[in-house]
């Protein structure tokens, strides 16, 4: 048996077939707690197309007052700081526009997001699942 079999989630290309997967969390500043469930809907609106320019896709997405959890799916020519960035700076922006009345920007200091953020890899097997699967390879002597 493979490490591939049973796998549904990969990404097709030209030379390279992948199944890349990032789940990342984004905390507002200061860990303010400024989203309700409209904005919350509307980031995750913003986000999806944001990951559309990547050739990504927003697998989940979900959130509190003070933070959003995205899974992405992504090709391998993409960076994750580029794409969180990308999307930390685009939403921001039309949070900020959209929702003005919302958002104390005396508070926030003119920011929605922290500097920081969490990216982790997942999907796919355990990494001792795939450490035995790569000692198990027949070795030619």
């Amino acid at each position: 048996m493979g490490l591939m079999d049973g796998q549904n989630d990969y990404r097709p290309c030209k030379h390279v077939i992948s199944a890349m997967h990032v789940h990342s969390v984004v905390v507002t500043k200061c860990r303010r707690g400024v989203f309700d469930d409209e904005m919350l809907t509307r980031c995750e609106e913003i986000t999806r197309n944001v990951c559309k320019d990547f050739e990504a896709e927003l697998k989940e997405f979900n959130g509190e007052r003070d933070h959003v959890h995205l899974l992405v799916h992504y090709p391998p020519k993409v960076a994750v700081s580029k794409l969180v960035n990308s999307l930390k700076g685009i939403s921001a922006r039309r949070i900020r526009q959209e929702f003005t009345d919302r958002i104390n920007r005396a508070i926030m200091h003119g920011h929605l997001w922290s500097p920081s953020y969490f990216s982790a890899s997942c999907g796919g097997a355990p990494l001792a699942t795939v450490r035995q699967y790569i000692e198990q390879q027949t070795r030619p002597l």
